[in-house]
């Protein structure tokens, strides 16, 4: 079984900038799906970002784009996530997510098709 380690979050004003780290255990060589998701208690788990590894498109939800970046490396299976200009509604526990298979646009809310995910790490935005 796969494990992911999420490193980084903590808090920042409004207009702060943040890096998320998660890698995996070990690496497959299967085609896989892997980025970020956040949750706010209450709420859905909400995809972020999210990239494949055979794949150089990523796939951002819309309140995100132009101020997150998310990178792959293939070699070690672990993910990044840069959030520029932070918000107070990004507040929320970011989770690391992964899944065997190419990444689409909607898997972005199908948290479900995701089968491997790490502990949690809390971003929070103060105004």
């Amino acid at each position: 079984q796969v494990q992911l380690v999420e490193s980084g979050g903590g808090s920042v004003q409004t207009g702060g900038s943040l890096r998320l780290s998660c890698v995996a255990s070990r690496r497959t060589d299967s085609r896989n799906c892997m980025g970020w998701f956040r949750q706010v208690p209450g709420k859905e788990r909400e995809g972020v970002a999210l990239a494949d590894t055979n794949d150089p498109t990523k796939y951002y939800v819309d309140s995100v784009k132009g101020r997150f970046t998310i990178s792959l490396d293939n070699a070690k299976l672990s993910v990044s996530l840069q959030m520029n200009d932070l918000k107070p509604e990004d507040t929320a526990m970011y989770y690391c997510a992964l899944d065997s298979g190419a990444c689409a646009s909607l898997a972005l809310s199908r948290p479900h098709w995701f089968n491997t995910w790490g502990q949690g790490t809390q971003v929070t935005v103060s105004s």
